[in-house]
C-alpha cells in the first residue's frame, strides 16, 4: 500500500514541501540484526529494513545462509509489525550475485539490495563493497545481471557511496545503475575515503537527480528531525535512510515523521528507553547463546550514550559483566532507579515552590 502524503514543513527559510516520504532502516553489519530490526520497527515510522550483507563469492549459497541473516523469511519477509525486510547481497562477480539474488527471491525476500557502499578494508580487499565503485562498468554489469535474474515483481535496489577515492565517477556510477533497470538507489553521501567522518555531502545527491529519474534515497548524518528536513531540502529526495541516528534515538523515525507532518511528537525519555533495553536483552537471550547476549546490549549502549547521558553511566556498570543474570539485574536496577527519580521530581518541584 502506498504511503500517505506527508507535508514537510521545513524550518525557515525553507518552503513547505509535499512528499510521500518513506524512511528506511539502514543495514549495519554486526549491529542491526533481526532482533534490532524487530525492536526499532515496533517504534513506528520505518517503512523498510535491509539485512546485514550476505557475502557472495563464487557459488550459490544454501538457503540456511539466507534464513540465518533474515529469519523474517519464515514469516513472509516482514517484521512482526509488517515492515518488509530486503536481503542485501555483497560481492564482485555478476554471475554468482545474480544466482544468489534469484535464490533469495525464491525464498520469499520482498526485495534484493546490492551493497556497493561498505568501506571496510577486509571487505574491499576481497573484491566487495565500495572498491567496485572504481569501475562504474562493473557496478552496471552486476546490477543488470541481478535485475535480469530476478522476477520483475521483486524490487532490486542498490546502496552506494559517492565514490571510492573521490566523487569524480559518481555520475557515471549513477548512470550505470539507472541503465541496469533497478528500482531505487540509496546514496550514502560520502566516499569510501571519507568513511563515516562528518559532514555528509548531501548536495552531491542533488547532482545525481540531474542524470536519473529513478527514486533516490538519501543517507548520511541524519541525527535529528531537523537534519532530516534539511537533507530532504538539499537533496531534493522524497525518501531517507536512517542508520546510526536510530540507534542513538530509537524513536528518531517517529520523530522525523512527526516533523514531516508539521508537528513534533514528544521525544522518548531515558526511563522509557530502559524497558527497550530489557526487551532487547531478552530477545538476544532467546535467539543467541546466553554468553553472547550481553554483547549486543553493550554495543547499543555505546550508541545510546551519544544522546542519553545515563546510558554512559549504565555502560560503565555493565561493560565488564559477562554473566547474563548480572547484566539483567543491572538493567532492572537502572529502571527502578529511573522510575524512582521520575516520581521524586514533582515532589522536589513542590518543595521548591513552598520554599
Amino acid at each position: 500500500m502506498a504511503p500517505a502524503l506527508r507535508p514537510v514543513y521545513n524550518c525557515p527559510p525553507f518552503p513547505m514541501l509535499l512528499t510521500t516520504m518513506r524512511l528506511m532502516l539502514a543495514p549495519m553489519e554486526g549491529v542491526i540484526d533481526h532482533t534490532m530490526r524487530e525492536l526499532l520497527t515496533s517504534m513506528g515510522g520505518i517503512d523498510r529494513c535491509v539485512t546485514e550483507f550476505v557475502r557472495v563469492t563464487d557459488r550459490l549459497l544454501p538457503p540456511k545462509v539466507f534464513y540465518r541473516l533474515c529469519p523474517e523469511l519464515a514469516g513472509g519477509g516482514t517484521t512482526a509489525t509488517g515492515v518488509p525486510v530486503y536481503i542485501q547481497l555483497l560481492g564482485g562477480q555478476a554471475g554468482p550475485l545474480a544466482d544468489n539474488a534469484a535464490r533469495a527471491a525464491e525464498l520469499g525476500a520482498p526485495g534484493i539490495d546490492l551493497n556497493f557502499g561498505c568501506p571496510a578494508k577486509t571487505v574491499n580487499r576481497s573484491d566487495g563493497g565500495s572498491i567496485i565503485l572504481r569501475e562504474p562498468q562493473r557496478v552496471h554489469a552486476i546490477a543488470a545481471a541481478v535485475r535480469a535474474a530476478v522476477p520483475a515483481h521483486v524490487p532490486i535496489t542498490v546502496k552506494t557511496r559517492l565514490g571510492f577515492e573521490d566523487e569524480s565517477l559518481f555520475l557515471d556510477i549513477v548512470r550505470g545503475i539507472d541503465a541496469a533497470g533497478v528500482n531505487e538507489l540509496t546514496v550514502h553521501a560520502r566516499t569510501k575515503r571519507h568513511g563515516y567522518r562528518p559532514p555528509a555531502y548531501w548536495e552531491e545527491i542533488a547532482r545525481a537527480r540531474e542524470v536519473t529519474g529513478m527514486p533516490l534515497i538519501a543517507n548520511g548524518e541524519i541525527w535529528s528531525p531537523a537534519d532530516a528536513l534539511r537533507c530532504l531540502e538539499v537533496t531534493g529526495c522524497d525518501d531517507l535512510m536512517l542508520g546510526r541516528g536510530t540507534l542513538c534515538r530509537p524513536d528518531l523515525a517517529r520523530l522525523v515523521v512527526g516533523a514531516a507532518e508539521g508537528h513534533m511528537p514528544e521525544s522518548m525519555q531515558w526511563q522509557e528507553v530502559l524497558p527497550l533495553l530489557l526487551q532487547f536483552f531478552a530477545m538476544n537471550l532467546a535467539h543467541y547463546d546466553a554468553h553472547y547476549a550481553p554483547s549486543p546490549l553493550k554495543q547499543w549502549l555505546v550508541y545510546l550514550r551519544g544522546h542519553y547521558f545515563p546510558a554512559a553511566l549504565l555502560f560503565e556498570k555493565v561493560k565488564r559483566l559477562r554473566d547474563p543474570a548480572q547484566v539483567q539485574s543491572a538493567l532492572q536496577a537502572a529502571l527502578a532507579e529511573a522510575i524512582a527519580d521520575r516520581l521524586e521530581q514533582p515532589e522536589r518541584a513542590t518543595a521548591l515552590k513552598i520554599a
